[in-house]
């Protein structure tokens, strides 16, 4: 997996029993005028295509997620007052979130996006404080994580776990079809 992130490899290991995290360590650039399906796509495969380079005999996953609303992409935040500002924007509102996937292995590549929609229920300013301040909105698209606190989001459709950082059931999907034995 070529991703430092701790919920995609918690993720991960849903789907298959052993794999190795490998960390891209490349600067991710991308167009970001691009539509949010292609922005996730090209990240993934940046990230993919670095690892597998040095591990040309295995399957390398490579993921990246987004927040897309009001037409912009909403990356981490900056920092703190940063992750508040985002907080509020999303506060009440629906926004959509979008991952990217890349798989490259000797006998295949494969890449595609998956989109889950959110509603965000209304977020006061104490709420918005205290969950900033427990530093877990800081290493987070969107400044927030669906699995933090119950308060946060209101409604969502799609895969909850595209929301999390990795569609499971697509990637579980898209492993079988290279070969890759898979937990169930």
């Amino acid at each position: 997996m070529a991703s430092a992130s701790p919920r995609r490899k918690q993720l991960l290991a849903q789907i298959i029993k052993e794999f190795t995290v490998c960390p891209a360590q490349g600067e991710e650039r991308t167009d970001c005028s691009l539509p949010p399906e292609q922005i996730v796509v090209e990240l993934a495969k940046q990230k993919a295509k670095e690892v597998y380079r040095k591990n040309p005999k295995s399957a390398v996953l490579g993921a990246d997620t987004i927040v897309y609303f009001e037409g912009k992409v909403l990356g981490k935040p900056s920092d703190a007052e940063d992750a508040k500002r985002t907080l509020r924007s999303l506060s009440g509102k629906t926004h959509s979130v979008y991952t990217g996937w890349c798989l490259m292995a000797p006998n295949a590549e494969r890449s595609g996006a998956v989109r889950s929609d959110v509603t965000f229920c209304k977020l006061d300013e104490g709420f918005i404080s205290e969950y900033v301040s427990s530093g877990s909105p800081l290493d987070k698209a969107g400044s927030y994580g669906i699995q933090d606190d119950e308060r946060i989001v209101k409604t969502y459709q799609g895969s909850y776990t595209n929301i999390i950082g990795l569609p499971v059931e697509e990637i579980r999907e898209q492993l079988r079809k290279i070969g890759v034995q898979t937990n169930d």
